[in-house]
């Protein structure tokens, strides 16, 4: 997953500050905008363990502080429900303007509510999932209710959310109840997914059910047995972020790609129009890569030097833990550092040329573990035994042939 940090503006001219997960490949099928829950951030845990998962699926996916939360500028105080449905119509605005328009969109407690009207202002959207979102944005007073009486009669008051101090204001009360879904959700036209866990204890199940009653189908429900209202234990995060991937691929367009397939161990596949950057099946497994930007790649992923390194780390730390359990030697963990002197490019400007071809690996390992100076010094005799060391040593042919179309 690649992050970038990306920059646009809300309504009133503020900047609202985001994170923008794309998958490996770097070119997302769709793209997904997230509205965290009430007080939360972008960081939320919850929140980027679900983009994880959403970046495996090759989803392109923005999560953002609202106004005046995390890193975004404003007033929290200031803010309000109708002010963060903006926020997510500006953030579909800024996919729209420097990369694709968002096709689906996500909300976690608040931010379901959230996400259900922004759905109606962004034309692009064609799926909806909420999590943990109540039926009713009214429904978030239950966490400040004990202040209601203050802000009714002060205007505002310090209200104490997950441990941290909010000034709540009268006119975020007002807000909320000027905000109901229930007709929206009648004719909002667009799949939605629904998750709720059943133990839900600050939203409870019972707003699943009516958000369901009230959506016309498509709808989904699906039951998140277990899980809490913030998703803290990372499986019920990725869990939820697999299912979102799965379910919206009914209902959104997705481009055709022939799977990479090949009778040998790995495959690299090149357009003309990717530059360097490399499409590969190794074994069972797809990765991509490329050059870094200095040599015209957009490093995207490891240069094919850096992947040749790569195996031969790996391979050198098996190669001393193998030994060292079969000699019961207390090795708790090796850490094999690779590093290669020359650049692919300059390489490859010399290909013709047998006497450019000095391949210098300089190899750094550190041992974990009660050993003694034998023990290591032997373990630096066994690392020059790993297979791909002495495949690099030894004398190679490369034989090529041509597969015809």
């Amino acid at each position: 997953m690649n992050l970038q940090k990306v920059t646009f503006k809300n309504a009133k001219g503020e900047t609202l500050v985001g994170r923008l997960a794309l998958p490996a490949n770097q070119v997302p099928h769709n793209f997904v905008l997230f509205a965290h829950c009430f007080t939360c951030n972008k960081n939320f845990k919850a929140v980027k363990n679900i983009s994880k998962a959403l970046t495996a699926e090759g989803y392109g996916v923005l999560r953002f502080d609202f106004t005046g939360l995390g890193e975004s500028e404003g007033e929290f105080s200031d803010s309000n429900f109708s002010g963060n449905v903006e926020d997510l119509v500006e953030a579909a605005t800024y996919l729209k303007e420097n990369y694709t328009s968002p096709t689906l969109i996500i909300g976690h407690s608040l931010g379901g509510a959230a996400a259900i009207l922004a759905s109606q202002k962004i034309s692009s959207i064609r799926a909806i999932a909420t999590i943990g979102a109540p039926s009713s944005p009214l429904h978030v007073k239950h966490i400040f209710k004990n202040d209601i009486d203050t802000i009714n009669t002060k205007g505002a008051a310090e209200v104490n959310i997950g441990g941290r101090s909010f000034t709540i204001k009268q006119q975020f009360l007002e807000d909320l109840k000027s905000n109901t879904f229930e007709e929206t959700l009648r004719n909002i036209g667009k799949s939605i997914l629904i998750l709720h866990s059943p133990q839900d204890t600050v939203v409870e199940i019972k707003n699943a059910e009516e958000i369901y009653l009230a959506a016309h189908h498509p709808k989904s429900f699906v039951s998140l047995d277990g899980a809490d209202h913030l998703l803290n234990n990372p499986i019920d995060a990725s869990y939820v972020g697999k299912i979102i991937g799965s379910w919206s691929k009914r209902y959104l367009e997705m481009p055709e790609s022939k799977a990479l397939e090949t009778e040998q161990e790995v495959v690299a596949s090149l357009d003309n129009a990717d530059g360097f950057t490399t499409q590969m099946k190794v074994g069972s497994h797809y990765i991509t890569a490329d050059e870094p930007v200095s040599y015209g790649g957009n490093n995207f992923g490891p240069s094919p030097y850096e992947l040749v390194s790569a195996g031969l780390s790996a391979c050198t730390a098996m190669t001393i833990q193998m030994y060292a359990k079969r000699k019961k030697w207390p090795v708790e963990n090796v850490e094999v550092h690779i590093s290669y002197k020359k650049t692919h490019a300059t390489d490859c400007e010399n290909c013709e040329s047998n006497e450019a071809k000095i391949d210098t690996f300089s190899r750094a390992i550190k041992l974990t573990g009660d050993l003694d100076e034998k023990q290591i010094s032997r373990i630096m005799e066994i690392a020059d035994k790993c297979p791909v060391h002495r495949t690099l040593h030894s004398e190679t042919r490369v034989i090529t042939t041509l597969i015809n179309n």
